[in-house]
């Protein structure tokens, strides 16, 4: 096959897993966690390599921000016979109980953003693969994580969430952040939703694991509030999920 537009490259990389971050700076210290981890390619926010776990090749990809980008990747990398999509990310913190350093395993995405819903309605659910989030939770108990599982809220808008009331849509953004907290979401961030809806289409795996930075309620309500950028634990979950899978 010719290489794809986007992502810039064919079906010959062998891989069938692969781990997705959204920053593309993140790429290359999640492939050192791989055996004879390699530069595979780069094209717009698509920076990918490729490294091996069992013997077995495993890619790691970024997808830069947002759904639009995310959609894009899983369509295309789908096309080059990977069949595994494991996204390694970010969020901030709703619920109470999720603090920075945590890990939180989405089993399913609110979708208040745009781009699934080119896909199908809204009223379809947008939920990660069973086994894929089995194996994410046995290998966050494997290796002493403290996790957490559960829905997640993904939206377009960055700037939406954090200053809601200077938006003209802000008495809506305010209505319903507090409707997903009142419901149980665990946290906040921007690419889960496509990831499981374009996969589900696709008939393809998809799950979430993602560091959890800090968290605006706990913030507001004068709680303790360590924030973490360290995104290490997600990726050896990662990473130990794959293991898991292979076996």
């Amino acid at each position: 096959m010719e290489a794809l537009y986007h992502i810039g490259f064919d079906d010959t990389h062998g891989a069938k897993y692969v781990i997705l971050p959204g920053d593309p700076g993140r790429v290359e210290a999640i492939a050192k966690y791989l055996d004879n981890q390699r530069f595979h390619h780069q094209n717009r926010e698509y920076t990918t390599w490729l490294g091996e776990l069992g013997g077995q090749t495993v890619m790691v990809m970024s997808t830069g921000m947002g759904g639009p980008s995310t959609a894009i990747a899983v369509e295309e990398l789908s096309k080059t016979g990977i069949d595994t999509f494991i996204r390694v990310g970010t969020c901030g913190g709703m619920a109470e109980q999720i603090i920075g350093g945590d890990i939180v395993i989405a089993t399913g995405a609110i979708r208040q953003e745009g781009t699934s819903k080119e896909y199908v309605p809204v009223e379809f659910p947008a939920i990660a693969d069973l086994s894929v989030t089995n194996a994410l939770i046995q290998s966050a108990k494997n290796i002493g994580a403290t996790w957490h599982a559960g829905v997640v809220h993904c939206k377009d808008s960055f700037y939406g969430q954090h200053s809601p009331e200077r938006m003209p849509a802000g008495e809506d953004l305010i209505k319903n952040w507090k409707a997903w907290i009142k419901a149980g979401c665990l946290a906040s961030e921007m690419e889960s939703a496509s990831l499981y809806i374009v996969s589900q289409i696709l008939g393809v795996k998809a799950g979430c694991v993602l560091n959890v930075v800090w968290n605006q309620e706990r913030e507001a309500k004068g709680l303790s509030n360590p924030k973490s950028h360290d995104t290490s634990i997600a990726i050896k979950t990662a990473i130990e999920a794959i293991r898991i899978l292979l076996k």
